[in-house]
Parts: structure tokens; sequence; C-alpha cells
């Protein structure tokens, strides 16, 4: 026998044949129960944070990491103001830009647009937009040609392809009142970015264009940046307010905050959700504890009668749900992250054997899962699990030291 008493008695009652069969059955439905809800929530999770970083990625490759402008006129000399943003530390590449707002039209065709003015000789240092085109390249857009790259989505809005002809009316701030400007534009590239708001609402034009038709006279609006790690663009902007405050910054994260604000909402809810199943579970552990309790109840006298304190009754009924929920944890820990890491194999298995697609392509941009498993989820999973198992067994073990010998040993 080992120490300390309750420990050994709890592991001999989870050993032992309880005399009801049903007993065993709750108490191994409650240990499976946990054990799913660990595993699920585990793939969920996982399957959420592949997504976030998935969606962050496709981002970053099309947008800046950070934006300076200059209200108003813009920059004189963009030139100079891209060596100070260099020498900030983590800035990497800064390219100038214009950015302006209006409606393209083809035919009967109408559709608001973002038109962003770009170099196309220094775009690369500040995105990859590169890498997202389908027809064409950014080297078509040539200064003063009056050339334009929709997304995808805009293009099949507006019916027109590489070759065609668009319009863009854009209003221009002209002697106190706004008045609107029609300049017509050849289609040179299409790109295709997988984020529905980028290709559905997003041209581009060269710089010297777009420059034009917001009234700068060539000048740049802005200068969008790209750090090393775009988690540091904190550090950047405190930077930037610290040297230049007469600059407008913003980046990726204050731009695109509603992706992500949605993302943590979902995961907040399927987490909730998927707790419900552990909490199921809880009450099978109590159900089963009881069901001993009320199976044990001479021993419990006898071992009252032999001088043990209710407090170690309690505490041997406490081990006993205690153990139900560990092993139970365990499992769920390592089914979810044996799906986890393989779900991005076992989902095109299913799709192949079923013959059916869980994400068509001509529904959704992202076609396969992504998985990204993070060590806190396996960490605050399986303790949170470990928590409530461990809660449920107050009642019953309250209800163990709660037995009165005499009264349980009368008939006996």
């Amino acid at each position: 026998m080992f120490r300390p008493l309750e420990c050994f008695i709890g592991l001999r009652y989870v050993q032992a044949r309880a005399r009801r069969g049903f007993v065993s059955f709750i108490s191994l439905a409650s240990l499976l129960g946990i054990g799913l809800g660990v595993a699920a929530l585990i793939v969920i999770l996982s399957v959420m944070n592949g997504f976030e970083a998935e969606l962050r990625t496709r981002l970053l490759s099309m947008t800046a990491h950070a934006s300076l402008s200059q209200p108003g006129a813009g920059f004189e000399d963009w030139q100079s103001a891209r060596a100070q943003v260099l020498e900030q530390p983590g800035v990497v590449g800064a390219s100038p830009y214009v950015a302006l707002e209006g409606m393209l039209g083809s035919g009967a065709n109408l559709s608001p647009a973002i038109v962003r003015g770009i170099l196309p000789s220094e775009e690369a240092t500040a995105s990859q937009f590169e890498r997202f085109f389908r027809l064409g390249s950014l080297a078509d857009l040539e200064a003063n040609a009056r050339r334009i790259v929709l997304g995808r989505i805009l293009a099949l809005n507006l019916g027109v392809g590489v070759g065609d002809r668009v319009n863009l009316l854009v209003p221009q701030f002209e002697n106190g009142r706004f008045t609107p400007r029609l300049s017509s534009f050849l289609v040179s590239g299409l790109f295709e970015a997988g984020i529905q708001d980028h290709d559905a609402s997003l041209a581009l034009v060269h710089l010297s264009d777009a420059s034009q038709l917001k009234g700068l006279q060539g000048r740049a609006e802005g200068l969008a940046v790209r750090m090393h790690d775009p988690l540091q663009v904190g550090q950047f902007q405190a930077a930037i307010e610290a040297t230049q405050p007469s600059l407008e910054y913003s980046d990726w994260t204050l731009e695109n905050s509603n992706y992500f604000r949605a993302i943590r909402i979902e995961k907040t809810m399927m987490t909730f959700l998927l707790l419900l199943i552990v909490a199921v579970a809880a009450f099978n552990i109590v159900a089963s504890l009881m069901m001993v309790v009320t199976d044990k109840q001479k021993d419990i006298a006898i071992l009252r009668t032999y001088g043990l304190e209710s407090a170690r009754v309690a505490r041997v009924f406490m081990v006993q749900g205690s153990l139900l929920g560990l092993v139970g944890t365990l499992i769920g820990v390592v089914l979810g992250v044996a799906l986890a890491v393989n779900v991005e194999t076992i989902v095109p298995w299913l799709e192949l054997t079923f013959n059916f697609q869980i994400m068509p392509g001509d529904v959704y941009y992202v076609t396969e899962i992504p998985s990204e498993i993070r060590l806190v989820d396996v960490i605050v999973i399986p303790v949170l699990a470990f928590l409530v198992a461990v809660i449920a067994t107050i009642y019953p073990s309250r209800r163990a030291a709660a037995v009165a010998p005499a009264e349980a040993l009368r008939y006996e």
C-alpha cells in the first residue's frame, strides 16, 4: 500500500469492476466525452488559427505593413522622405503611392473602385503585388500612358478584359466645390489576390496618372512601408510620431481590424460551444460518482469506523473523478494534436472518398483547410477540461463524506 491512503483507495475503486455495469458505462462515457471535447477544441482552434495565418499572409502580400501620408499637398520630395523612413529600425522598403476613390464604368456597367497609384519600379520594395497577377505585369503601367490593372472580380463586374477600355470618374475639388473628372484607361492586366475586398474593388494605375487625377501635380500622397517583422508596426509608429509628428500614420492592423476581430469572435464562440461537450461529460462524472457512492456506502461506513476522517473520504472520490478527467483529457490531447497535424491530409482523403468538396473553389477563395497548432491552445484547453472534471467531483465527494456509518451498517 502506498501513501496517501485516499489515492490508494480511489485508484482501487477505479480498477475494480462495479457491481452495476451501468456505472462503468457512465464512467466510460464521461471519459470519452471529455476526450472528444478536448480533441474537437484543439482541432477547431488549430483550423481557425490556420485561417487567420492564411488571411494575414494574403493581406500582407497585397498591402504595405504601414503607410505614411502628408495631409493636403502631399510630399514635395518623396525621395528624401523615403530616405528618412528607411533609417528607422526594422524598415526594409518604402514606395510612394496616391490613393483615390472613384467610379469605373464600361458601357452600362458601373462599379465603385479604390484606385491606387504606384511606381512600378519601387512597388516591389513595399508589397508583393506581382505574384498575384494573372495577366500582364506591373511593368505595363507606364507614366502618362493611361493604363490600369483591375482585380479579377472587378473586371468581371465591368465585363472587360485585357485590351478593353474603361472610364474612371473621380471627384475633384476646384474653386471651393467638387467637380467630376472623367478619364479613359486601357486595361493592361488582371490580378487575383483571393481577398474579396481587393479583387472586387481595387485598381492600380501609374503614380503620375493618379497624381494628376487627384490634383497633386506629380507629387506622391504618401509612402507605403514594409517592415522586417509586421508585428513591430507599433514600434515604428512610436518612432514616427516622435520624429515626424506631422505625418498621418496607418498600418495593416488598423486597416484590417474587422477581419481579425471577426476571427477572434468566431474562435471565442466555438470555444464556448465546444466546452459544452466537456460540461456534459462532467455531468456524467457526477452521475457516475453518485452511483459509486451509493454502491460503496458500506465500504465508506467501515472506513469511517476505522477512523478515516470525512474530509479524507471525500478525497477518495475526488481522486476517482479526477483520474477520469485526467485520462479523458490526455486522450483528447493526443487525438486532437494528431488530427490537427494531419487535417490537411485527412480532408482531401474524405473529399476523394465521399466525392464532395468541403470548400468549393467557386464559393470560397481558400479551398484547402489550413491548420496551425499553437502551444497555448494545447496547454490551456486540457487544463480547463481537467478543472471542469475536478469541480464535477465536489458534490459527490461531499455526499460521500456525509454518509452516516450507523445508518449504512444498520442492516448488515
